[in-house]
């Protein structure tokens, strides 16, 4: 798989962190039935893994880790069945680590150097983060010009309301978004609300 593939299951991929491993399947469950298929789950908590393998077995989810600082996580995360991976930053010994287990990565960027040494190891889908406290949309617009060909998934404060502005942009294929899964309404088990907030999210690119 490509990660640019990821893009076209819809204009929204949350970031998604488990504290629960109760939550993870019905979590997917309810984003799945709300539209969003590719979903990120964080390795930020204990049961990260476990839930990365609960959800790959929900019909229709698309599963990937996020979080991925190292090649150890690469290779714990695809262990648990992760499809793909999101870096918060990017090393060349990731990129290598992703590669060598088949693992397609969306590295993490915030400044040209840091495109420059994405590109280097032949990755053009980059994610944009943080994306509000890098430079938002002003920065993606001055990255367009010197990289034309590279494209974006900016992530970190992006919310229902500014997504639009962003996904405005050429050079965005798709934005990361944390608000899909509000943390009061995964706690409360409110899946019907998570739906929902799925559908507007999938409703921002008609």
């Amino acid at each position: 798989m490509n990660t640019l593939e990821l893009a076209s299951h819809g204009p929204v991929i949350p970031v998604i962190v488990i504290d629960r491993l109760e939550d993870a399947v019905p979590l997917a469950e309810a984003l799945v039935a709300g539209g969003v298929r590719v979903l990120e789950v964080t390795l930020r908590t204990s049961v990260a893994l476990q839930a990365i393998k609960a959800m790959s077995a929900v019909p229709g989810a698309i599963v990937g880790a996020g979080t991925i600082r190292s090649a150890a996580d690469a290779r714990a995360a695809k262990a648990a069945g992760a499809v793909f991976g999101v870096s918060p930053g990017y090393t060349a010994e990731v990129g290598a680590e992703c590669r060598a287990i088949d693992l397609p990565l969306l590295p993490g960027v915030a400044t040209a150097s840091e495109v420059m040494a994405a590109q280097a190891d032949g990755l053009s889908f980059l994610k944009f983060f943080p994306a509000t406290a890098a430079g938002g949309i002003p920065m993606l617009k001055a990255l367009a010009g010197p990289f034309p060909d590279v494209v974006f998934c900016p992530t970190g404060g992006i919310s229902l309301q500014t997504a639009p502005d962003f996904l405005a942009l050429p050079n965005v294929k798709v934005c990361g978004g944390s608000w899909l899964t509000p943390a009061d309404a995964i706690k409360a088990g409110d899946w019907a609300r998570i739906s929902q907030v799925a559908r507007e999210a999938c409703a921002l690119r008609a």
